[in-house]
């Protein structure tokens, strides 16, 4: 039983696990020690070169920013492989400690996409009405029932609070010569279906992009935790530069470590917010 849960977790992606469990990976193998593979060996199983280790030594948490670069970099980078290096360096003491965190992380990584997908139950029909519109054919304002869905540059990630930002954008982005075409939730999305359905369907096949706008708010919100997610299970390592994250103020709280590895347009930055929208809008035009 316990060899098929492990060959279940190597199609986990690394975002599953949270941040408490990455810093208690940190707290075991960071230390370095000559009776126990440290960080080192981890990351050197993991495919970085001598130069690289070294280079991640002269950070605060090297093992964190080598587990977070190999999640951008490799689609080997999955829970299960993770456990494997661990099992082969004989690291057993961290496997039984923090395999029961990580299943968890696991399972709830596995309920919030069951969320995005799930589709509510429908009544019956009972009645003689003619053929209603399929639930995917009438998702938003635009969409056509006899024709093709309405498709987007970019599918807007957002909190409530930051609606006047995203304002912004769709007068910067939209009603100029960028003449660009942004999935805003609030404004495009028609209401009365699942939302975790709405979203993946929107994000997955009618948006070529995703726009996360950062904020602390952003940092406490469910819907935008998923929706990030979701955008970076579907292009691992940015391989197709799917997600781009926005900073527009300043904020309190560290920035997202799983978007660390992005290139981030920042408006909050005096020096280059001139150049800020259309950095932007170059991005969402790419084919």
């Amino acid at each position: 039983m316990a060899s098929a849960l492990k060959e279940d977790l190597t199609t986990v992606p690394l975002v599953a696990l949270n941040m408490t469990v990455r810093r208690k990976l940190g707290l075991y193998l960071n230390p370095r020690t000559v009776v126990a593979a440290d960080w080192t060996m981890v990351a050197e199983n993991m495919g970085f070169s001598y130069l690289e280790i070294m280079n991640y030594q002269t950070t605060p948490n090297p093992f964190l920013r080598a587990l977070d670069d190999w999640q951008a970099t490799s689609t080997e980078a999955t829970v299960g492989n993770l456990l494997l290096i661990l099992e082969k360096l004989e690291r057993n003491d961290v496997v039984e400690d923090l395999r029961p965190l990580m299943e968890d992380d696991v399972k709830k990584y596995h309920e919030s996409l069951q969320k995005m997908t799930v589709r509510p139950l429908q009544v019956p029909e009972v009645d003689s009405c003619a053929p209603r519109t399929p639930e995917m054919s009438g998702l938003t304002l635009g969409d056509d029932p006899n024709g093709s869905p309405e498709l987007f540059d970019a599918f807007i990630c957002y909190c409530k609070s930051d609606i006047p930002f995203v304002h912004d954008m769709i007068r910067e982005l939209e009603k100029t010569d960028y003449k660009l075409k942004l999935c805003v939730f609030d404004r495009n999305v028609l209401p009365g279906s699942c939302v975790w359905t709405i979203t993946s369907e929107l994000i997955e096949k009618r948006c070529r992009r995703v726009v996360v706008v950062i904020s602390d708010e952003y940092l406490e919100s469910d819907a935008c935790d998923f929706q990030t997610k979701f955008s970076l299970s579907l292009s691992p390592g940015a391989r197709h530069r799917r997600l781009i994250p926005v900073v527009y103020k300043s904020m309190t709280k560290p920035f997202p470590r799983i978007l660390s590895f992005l290139t981030v347009c920042d408006y909050t930055n005096p020096y280059t917010k001139n150049w800020f929208w259309e950095r932007l809008a170059k991005a969402l035009s790419l084919p």
